[in-house]
């Protein structure tokens, strides 16, 4: 079991340049987790694709349920006082600390694209990138 964080959700359903990345993770590990505020964090993404035009509202209602049911399952509340802590001793947003806080909890690793997450925690996060070299 993996974490991934929004962005390699949106990857893996919306085509862009870390989608085969993010098909190499889920045939590496299928087991994605996440914290329940995935959800939200998804929808904002479809949503802006729906601004630009790039999808219909039909298709964002369809790419929301597949995620989900792809994370069902496997979706976790997270401690309001782990991600405190993450967030006291980053600069990373309680946001992104509810997905390295999940990682922690379940001792595994946080997938993911963001920079600021990987330097503040080199030893949770993993590269979604490392997946499509292999």
């Amino acid at each position: 079991m993996i974490v991934v964080d929004s962005n390699v959700l949106a990857y893996l359903y919306l085509p862009g340049e870390f989608t085969d990345a993010a098909e190499a993770l889920l045939i590496e590990d299928s087991h994605w987790a996440a914290p329940v505020l995935w959800r939200s964090e998804f929808r904002n993404i479809l949503a802006g694709y729906m601004r630009r035009k790039s999808i219909t509202i039909e298709q964002a209602n369809e790419l929301q349920a597949e995620a989900e049911s792809l994370l069902d399952g496997a979706e976790y509340e997270v401690e309001s006082s782990a991600v405190f802590e993450l967030v006291r001793n980053s600069d990373c947003s309680a946001y992104d600390c509810e997905f390295v806080a999940l990682a922690l909890e379940l001792g595994t690793k946080l997938v993911t694209m963001d920079k600021k997450l990987r330097r503040a925690f080199p030893d949770v996060t993993v590269e979604l990138t490392s997946f499509a070299k292999r």
